[in-house]
Parts: C-alpha cells; structure tokens; sequence
C-alpha cells in the first residue's frame, strides 16, 4: 500500500538490531532455548521494494517457530496434561514496516497464532462480507499443521490478507483490525500497570504504539490514545521512566492540531502531567502555564479534573486501576 500521508519520525531511538535480515532458505531447524526444542520457519526471500519515489506499508512474516503449548490449556484440561500430550502450536513473527526509497530501518513485530488471524478474518467477514471476496483465507487443517510447506503458504497468505486490509479504508479502521493489532500486548500491559509493575509495561506499550504509528494517521484516536496511555504509564511511577519526556513532548506536539472533541477531553489532564513531569526534571514551565491559563480564561476547568490515567480509562476502560 503506496503511503500519503507521512507520519512523524520518532524511531531514532530504537534498537538497531531490529533491522536484522532474514535472508535465509526456507528451513525447519532445531534450536536449543533453555532446554525447550523449537522448530523454526523462514522466509526463503524479502518482499521485494516499492518502486522510486513511493512509500509502501509492507507486512512480512520473515519467521515462526513451533512451540508446545505448556500454559495454554483447554477446557477441562490441566497444564501438566497438555504438555504431557505434546501438543504444539505455531507462532508467526509479523513485521510491519514502512518501506522506501530503501527498507524500513525500524520495524515494528508482533506475534500472532492461526487462531489470531481466524479471528480477524471471521469479524470482518461477518460485518463485511463484499470487502473480503477476493480474500482466499487459509483454512483449517486436521494433519500436517506443522510441515514448512503449510507454514510457509499459511505465512504468504497471512501477508496478503493484512495487506488488503490496510488498502480499504473500512477494515483498515475496524474494531477488530485494532484488536488483532495490540489487544494481547495492551491487556498484558494493562495488568502489569495495575501491579505497579510499569517499568514493564512501558516497552508493551512503546512497541504497540510505534506499530499503530506505521499504519494510522498521526493524530488517529488510536494512536493519540495510546500515546497518552504511554505517557501516563512512564509518569505514574513515583521516579518516572526514562523515556518519559520523549513521548510526552510527542504528545504535546501531536496535540497542537487536534480538532477531535473526544480526544480532546485529554488534553488538559496531559498538560498537567506534563507540568509535574517538567517540575521533576527542573525544566521551565511557562509555556505549559501559559496554554493552561489560556484555556482557563475561555472557561475551560483546567484544576480539579480527572488524572490523566482517569481521563483514558473514561474513554477506553481496562484493566488498570485508577
């Protein structure tokens, strides 16, 4: 999908090493991870680039790995019995990335099983169906779940499904497009943030929006939301997150321009977390008191309102406490 709207560049931060290739033949190969046997699939080749001058949204699965199923019981099935009975499942690596002039340097990953895309595909399918009929879906297969011939036709169909759905419009920005792109990593980081245990819900939440970022709009309500949930998660703690600053004056910039009155419920419990944030750190804040007593002066309550962590869960509830 050729990209027109640029989006902000934030990943001078990131990790270079996810920019590792994976130019390797297609391969089942047995690698020893802390006494635990895992089957690897890779790519036999890249997706190729986007022609000069374009800007191209590319999904890629360079790998998965067969794992056993250990924690993920059945109904009626303890976790000793299923690891017992040597069930396995696979798990698809999904590389989301921005490609051109030359391959994105920053990719963003997540993993995703069969039951993940089957998911996907049923929602949509369901609300709507002419938008999928081109769409050949991998079906369910009772033997051979586990050969590279099947993964590697599974992965290549995986590629072209998501790649349709960022062409239309209306999947690219349903409700379970979303979900399929950071529903397991945002309840994961919503429960370590209940267990004040932020330190690790910040890389979830880091990783979940710069994929958002990839896809949608700047100043989309997803991503102003999880931008603001970010900053939320590295200010509570009572020494905020390294990283706090960066995304916080991210979200301040992103939230120039916004026009979306929803979202803009936000803006005032984010000014004034970002006022105590500054005060931390021994930063001038009268820019920020300036735009506060501004708005002050329109009638606006700038004192007394909700948290910032409030304000979100209004908007978008979950399992954190407020």
């Amino acid at each position: 999908m050729a990209m027109e709207n640029g989006t902000e560049s934030i990943e001078d931060d990131l990790d270079s090493s996810a920019t590792e290739a994976f130019d390797q033949s297609t391969l089942s190969m047995k690698q020893q991870t802390k006494g635990t046997v895992q089957d690897i699939w890779q790519r036999p080749t890249r997706r190729p680039l986007p022609n000069a001058g374009d800007v191209v949204l590319c999904f890629e699965i360079p790998l998965a790995r067969i794992l056993p199923t250990g924690s993920a019981a059945s109904d009626g099935q303890s976790v000793s019995a299923v690891a017992a009975a040597g069930k396995k499942y696979v798990i698809y690596e999904v590389n989301v990335r921005k490609d051109g002039p030359g391959r994105d340097p920053y990719p963003t990953s997540v993993e995703r099983r069969y039951t993940h895309f089957l998911k996907l595909y049923e929602g949509l399918r369901k609300e709507q169906p002419v938008q999928l009929q081109t769409v050949c879906f991998p079906k369910k297969v009772l033997m051979g779940n586990f050969t590279a011939e099947l993964i590697g036709e599974r992965s290549a169909a995986f590629e072209c499904f998501l790649d349709h759905i960022v062409t239309v419009p209306s999947l690219r920005d349903s409700p379970h497009f979303l979900e399929f792109l950071q529903g397991d990593e945002l309840r994961n980081a919503c429960q370590l943030l209940d267990e004040r245990r932020n330190e690790l819900a910040v890389p979830l939440l880091e990783n979940c929006f710069r994929l958002l970022n990839k896809i949608f709009l700047d100043k989309s309500k997803c991503v102003l939301l999880l931008l603001c949930r970010l900053v939320a998660a590295c200010t509570t703690s009572p020494i905020p997150h390294p990283s706090a600053e960066q995304w916080a004056e991210l979200a301040l910039r992103r939230y120039e321009h916004v026009c979306d009155t929803e979202l803009l419920v936000l803006y005032i419990p984010l000014l004034q977390t970002c006022l105590h944030l500054w005060w931390q750190r021994g930063r001038d804040r009268t820019l920020l008191e300036e735009r506060l007593s501004e708005m002050g002066k329109k009638g606006i309550k700038v004192k007394g309102g909700p948290t910032l962590a409030q304000a979100i869960h209004a908007l978008d509830p979950r399992a954190e406490t407020i």
